[in-house]
């Protein structure tokens, strides 16, 4: 089955193989893309490499129901929006792919969840239902199998006082995190962390001026006493997430791969070093639409991706990017 494939991919071909194989099966059950490939003229028999393979706009799951499954969905995923604009919906018909996916990846990069304490301080996701990033980060407190995870709201005090307490007596914490709710938090205390990972999802969402991730993360590391401050990049419209370990220089797991479109021209792919567009294909999303085409700048460098910012045109979204 495709489903047990996309997690036991082992290098570059069986990636380009199972992604044919996961384009031809979205294209046969799912109308919105199969109409989209068509009037590219993009068919299955003619594509033959992933370069060739058409991005859906990330802007079509704000009207349409991006959907190839028969199945029910067993929830829908929305992003956040502004006061006034549509959201995306993400109908998720097997959260086990989901689970699967942001767990295996999680593992791959930090370990088992059981060995951290996890502090979630996500108030912009909290106050409102439909959060993919909630749902992991619930997942990964309950993985964690210890008391002391859980969220915060506006608790700022009361966090400041466990996350102290808990990095002295020596415990591996992971605080999770909004940018403007980090900043806030350290506006008023200073802490000097040995045996946390802080790591933020990006986001003011018009709480804060905006400011590049550079001069975030140098705010970020003075007021958490750390040298680096991790990312998290994902969004509504996605199963899988890209992590970076600092200094905004992303890695994804196998079964997810970033492109660099021509803001030119959308169907012309660039080469590495060469900042625009940032196509993604993420093979978990088997059951929606695995081949995305964001409104996200980056380029390319030795495999990794560096976020560059967003198109001055697009949305200004709950996703996980600050702007330029």
């Amino acid at each position: 089955m495709l489903e047990k494939r996309i997690f036991e991919i082992s290098d570059q071909n069986e990636f380009e193989s199972l992604a044919l194989e996961v384009f031809e099966y979205q294209y046969k059950h799912n109308k919105v893309y199969q109409s989209f490939s068509t009037l590219l003229n993009r068919k299955p028999g003619e594509v033959t490499e992933i370069n060739q393979i058409p991005f859906l706009p990330i802007e079509f799951f704000k009207t349409k129901e991006i959907i190839s499954d028969k199945r029910m969905p067993q929830i829908t995923f929305t992003s956040s929006g502004t006061t006034g604009s549509s959201t995306s919906k993400h109908h998720v018909t097997d959260l086990r792919l989901y689970e699967k996916s942001f767990m295996e990846a999680f593992i791959r990069f930090y370990g088992e969840p059981s060995d951290y304490i996890f502090l979630a301080l996500l108030p912009s996701y909290l106050e409102r239902k439909g959060s993919s990033l909630i749902y992991m980060a619930d997942h990964l407190i309950k993985s964690s199998n210890n008391k002391e995870s859980g969220f915060y709201l506006n608790e700022l005090d009361s966090l400041s006082e466990k996350l102290s307490s808990l990095d002295s007596s020596g415990a591996k914490v992971f605080l999770i995190g909004v940018s403007f709710a980090l900043l806030d938090l350290i506006e008023n205390n200073k802490f000097d962390l040995s045996n946390t990972i802080v790591m933020e999802t990006g986001g003011m969402k018009g709480r804060r001026k905006e400011m590049i991730r550079e001069e975030l993360h140098e705010h970020l590391k003075q007021g958490f006493g750390v040298d680096q401050i991790h990312s998290e990049y994902g969004m509504t419209e996605l199963l899988s997430q890209a992590y970076s370990k600092g200094n905004g220089v992303f890695d994804t797991p196998p079964w997810m791969k970033f492109l660099i479109r021509d803001p030119e021209d959308a169907l012309t792919l660039l080469p590495e070093k060469r900042t625009g567009g940032i196509n993604i294909i993420d093979l978990a999303n088997l059951n929606s639409c695995s081949f995305i085409a964001t409104q996200d700048l980056g380029r390319i460098k030795n495999d990794k991706i560096e976020m560059l910012g967003r198109f001055d045109n697009s949305d200004v979204r709950g996703c996980n990017l600050l702007l330029l």
